[in-house]
């Protein structure tokens, strides 16, 4: 019975990361369709460059709390059930970036998902799994935005740190171990979501060189 309650909640961890918050608020506000402004992502970077600051803060927000609630489902329908607790909010962040409500068929016939990165519901995850996760990437996550000033590297760090934080909260034993995976797998998820960003930064790269 706790199978199928846990297989149930992360159908609705899917459903809950699904719900694309950035589209709909910058619907609101200008009118526009996010997904054809810049990247086309449905995250709070893209809702700034398409409404403002205030749209794509509310956008983050309300992003991060998608994975945490996911968190708080899973803790409350399950508790004590480590494996579901971050196999939903893990479960949201491909709903964020392969959203359910964000389907068409290319011109191929294939059908596309459309969303964002997943990194502001990785963060909520992590701050369902353990809330002083917030100021730490928060300040961590700063620092590199404000050293590199690159969106996506900035992303890609906010899993590396969660991963990191895991490890050495696993190790002091404060937290179970099978954490750490929830940071391992949300990066996973991240890189694979950015790979165009990656892809370009090293054909830039690689351009630059060859002038060099």
């Amino acid at each position: 019975m706790q199978t199928l309650i846990g297989i149930v909640t992360v159908i609705v961890g899917y459903i809950i990361g699904s719900i694309p918050f950035g589209l709909l608020i910058v619907k609101i506000k200008t009118g526009k369709d996010i997904r054809t402004v810049e990247s086309g992502r449905t995250g709070g970077t893209n809702a700034v460059r398409a409404a403002g600051f205030g749209a794509g803060l509310l956008t983050a927000l309300l992003d991060i709390f998608k994975g945490a609630a996911s968190v708080w489902l899973a803790q409350t329908l399950l508790p004590g059930n480590h494996v579901f607790s971050i196999l939903t909010p893990l479960a949201a962040i491909l709903g964020h970036n392969y959203s359910l409500f964000l389907v068409n068929r290319d011109e191929t016939g294939k059908l596309r998902f459309h969303g964002g990165a997943g990194g502001a519901p990785t963060l909520g995850g992590a701050v369902g799994l353990w809330p002083w996760m917030f100021p730490v990437v928060f300040a961590l996550g700063a620092l590199v935005w404000f050293t590199l000033g690159i969106a996506s590297i900035t992303t890609m760090a906010i899993g590396l740190i969660i991963t990191v934080v895991f490890t050495i909260l696993a190790i002091k034993d404060v937290l179970d171990p099978i954490y750490v995976w929830y940071g391992i797998i949300a990066e996973l998820f991240l890189l694979w979501a950015l790979r165009p960003n990656i892809k370009s930064s090293c054909l830039e790269k690689s351009a630059w060189s060859n002038q060099v």
